[in-house]
């Protein structure tokens, strides 16, 4: 049998296991093929880097079309956490309790979140972080955590540094993955960080540079 068959045959067993486990039937269409040439870049800020128990203040995202970011239609929301606002993370976001009050309560977010990427493939910078936040939202809601495949830009931008290493016979030094230097490094505006929709236009930026970088 052809890597291809099985690969396809896997594909329908998991849509199968995770349609038996949805838990709200009307998002069944996360599990749907993606539109070709289709990506969603998101960000999310937080009260802290602790997964399991500090809470999301704001998601940002814009839909990638080709080669463009669809700015215009992009997705942004402030929730409003159970919980306290520290003052470090505010430092960092800039999103006082009284900025949040009057955010969306986290389930309702999130739902609109799901609404907006639909079964598209999700890019963003150290993506698995604000994937782990959504899920512990997304996982009692639906019975399984985001379905849709991940890209993540930094990891993109290593093998990019890593060819051009190969390529000029270098050793490998350790590699800057900073937002701002990988910015920098590739020639593209940055904007002011810790705003959600600025992260995640930079990461779709970074992602549709690098997409043909890497396939030259």
């Amino acid at each position: 049998m052809s890597a291809g068959l099985v690969s396809s045959s896997w594909l329908a067993l998991r849509k199968r296991w995770l349609l038996y486990h949805l838990g709200l039937p009307e998002f069944a269409f996360v599990l749907d093929p993606p539109p070709p040439g289709e990506w969603v870049s998101l960000d999310c800020e937080t009260t802290g880097l602790k997964v399991g128990t500090d809470e999301i203040v704001s998601i940002g995202a814009v839909r990638i079309v080709g080669d463009r970011i669809l700015a215009s239609e992009k997705f942004e929301v402030l929730v409003r956490p159970e919980g306290k606002v520290s003052a470090q993370s505010i430092r960092i976001h800039r999103l006082r309790e009284k900025d949040v009050a009057d955010g969306l309560p986290v389930d309702e977010a999130v739902k609109r979140l799901l609404y907006f990427i639909g079964s598209r493939p999700l890019v963003g910078y150290y993506l698995e972080f604000d994937v782990a936040m959504l899920d512990r939202v997304v996982f009692p809601m639906l019975g399984w955590g985001l379905p849709q495949a991940q890209i993540e830009v930094s990891a993109l931008y290593h093998s990019y540094k890593m060819r051009q290493l190969n390529a000029l016979q270098r050793q490998s030094p350790d590699i800057d993955l900073r937002l701002v230097t990988l910015m920098n490094d590739l020639g593209l505006p940055l904007r002011e960080a810790h705003d959600p929709v600025n992260d995640a236009v930079m990461a779709g930026l970074a992602f549709i540079k690098l997409r043909h970088l890497l396939s030259a």
